[in-house]
């Protein structure tokens, strides 16, 4: 979804002594941070306060922020408002299935009497944040000894939905492409993908990635495994999933979370390819910095290598899991920034 500004009567852009608030806003979890701008260029803003909100604990995200503003010192108040959310503006409206509530901006606006509120692609908001990350933030999941090459960078990543930007670098700054990558038709890569396939094809006309690489998705796979191999579903949650496979507790969600990391590699390399995303891939989400292990031992990487004749090209190509962190809401911070200094 491009930015969009929504404004009332007040057209200043925050300067360097004026904080303001940005959210990163996912189905599961709503961070929110006050930030400053930074004038040395390093990052774009310092994270002044900083707190994370499980969504189902509250009625709207306008209570989420007036939460948050309610614990600011005395006399503190914020002006501009960056809100990074998958889905796109209608409206009055953030359209979102992943959304626990439907978001109204201008419920935002009039309760914490916010001038200026804009609203950026989640993922397009932690694309922009990774250009201000070192190596020591994230976690190798295929290293390469190649000198490290300037191109496109691959964001992507399962949470409640499936993610993906892609960071283009430019000055003054760069720019980020968000993508809808997440609902490519899913590929299988083996008979036992094609058999999970023809299962979930039987609910729906049409099965993306995303049917797969989400937590939703995790579900889906463990439901098919139990059923291609005759035994009872019984676990429901993708938490739970995670958990009896991490422990090894539950052989269908083991199986499910091998099926979960191959696909997984399949799609991040076909992702380098389509966007020539020489510059590496980022891991991130809500999922995979629970099962580490898990993928750094599994098919992720022969999956991710096994294209043809691209394989050269592949192995060229660094890809780290990351935390997100706070990483969405200095994205959307930065973003903000650089539309308003744009105009």
């Amino acid at each position: 979804m491009a930015q969009a500004v929504i404004r009332g009567n007040a057209q200043s852009v925050p300067s360097p002594e004026l904080a303001f608030l940005a959210a990163d806003v996912g189905g599961t979890h709503a961070r929110i941070g006050l930030v400053s701008p930074r004038p040395d260029g390093h990052r774009p803003v310092t994270v002044l306060e900083y707190r994370r909100y499980a969504c189902a604990e509250w009625p709207s995200l306008t209570a989420v922020l007036k939460d948050f503003v309610s614990q600011l010192s005395p006399g503190m108040h914020v002006d501009h408002c960056a809100v990074a959310s998958a889905g796109y503006v209608l409206g009055d409206a953030i359209v979102n299935d992943n959304l626990p509530w439907p978001v109204s901006i201008r419920d935002i606006r009039e309760t914490l009497g916010i001038s200026t509120l804009a609203v950026i692609n989640d993922f397009e908001a932690v694309a922009y944040a990774t250009q201000f990350m070192t190596h020591a933030d994230t976690t190798p999941v295929i290293e390469t000894s190649a000198p490290q090459m300037v191109g496109p960078v691959l964001v992507m990543g399962p949470g409640t939905g499936l993610g993906s930007a892609v960071l283009l670098p430019g000055k003054p700054h760069a720019t980020v492409l968000p993508t809808e990558a997440g609902q490519v038709a899913l590929a299988p890569g083996n008979e036992l993908e094609i058999d999970i396939l023809r299962f979930l094809a039987r609910d729906r006309a049409y099965v993306s990635f995303e049917h797969a690489l989400s937590g939703p998705g995790l579900v889906n796979l463990y439901n098919a495994i139990c059923s291609l191999r005759g035994v009872r579903a019984s676990l429901q949650l993708p938490a739970d999933i995670t958990r009896s496979a991490v422990e090894q507790s539950d052989a269908a969600a083991t199986e499910a979370l091998n099926v979960f990391c191959g696909l997984l590699g399949s799609f991040v390399g076909d992702l380098v390819l389509l966007y020539g995303a020489r510059g590496g891939a980022y891991l991130a989400g809500g999922i995979l910095p629970q099962i580490r292990d898990l993928l750094l031992s599994s098919t992720f990487a022969e999956r991710f290598f096994n294209k043809g004749v691209m394989r050269p090209y592949l192995q060229q190509v660094p890809v780290r899991l990351m935390e997100h962190g706070q990483l969405g809401v200095i994205g959307a911070a930065g973003l903000y920034l650089d539309s308003q200094h744009a105009q």
